[in-house]
């Protein structure tokens, strides 16, 4: 029996998805952080607690399509196409979890400091917070130029 690499509406939403997630962590990496650095601290922490309480479902939302879409594009797809697509499915999976493990707990003390002020160690925690961004922004956007790779690859009628 041969197999039949069958992706297109994986490829689809992977693309979509993955564009989607990697284009707006690098808007909030190069615009927002940016933004954030040049305002009051107070100004900071009320928009960022309000930024983030938008996006924790969104992005979260936005995190698992493009795992989910990965991970069908991966089991649809064969040859180097599975392995380009299991290892963007694997880089959404880290942009999650550093989001999970590192931004959205730093995102709680922000919100309590938009009310009670910061700790001595603001900068350093803040300093963190954008480390670990910048980490998810590039799981993201290397996630994305992976799936961009399949369809390339398909597009020029590689064998799987």
């Amino acid at each position: 029996m041969k197999i039949v690499e069958r992706p297109f509406p994986a490829r689809a939403f992977a693309l979509l998805f993955g564009g989607l997630l990697a284009g707006a962590f690098g808007y909030g990496a190069v615009n927002v952080l940016y933004a954030f650095r040049r305002v009051p601290l107070a100004v900071r922490f009320t928009f960022h607690t309000a930024l983030m309480s938008v996006n924790g479902l969104v992005m979260q939302s936005l995190m698992g399509l493009t795992i989910l879409s990965t991970l069908v594009l991966a089991v649809r797809s064969t040859g180097r196409s599975r392995l380009l697509a299991g290892g963007a499915a694997v880089l959404a999976v880290a942009a999650f979890l550093i989001t999970r493990l590192g931004n959205v707990p730093i995102n709680q003390h922000i919100k309590v400091w938009a009310v009670s002020g910061p700790p001595a160690d603001y900068a350093e925690i803040l300093s963190r917070w954008e480390a670990f961004h910048f980490a998810r922004t590039a799981c993201a956007l290397v996630a994305f130029l992976l799936v961009v790779l399949t369809t390339l690859r398909y597009a020029k009628g590689a064998r799987p």
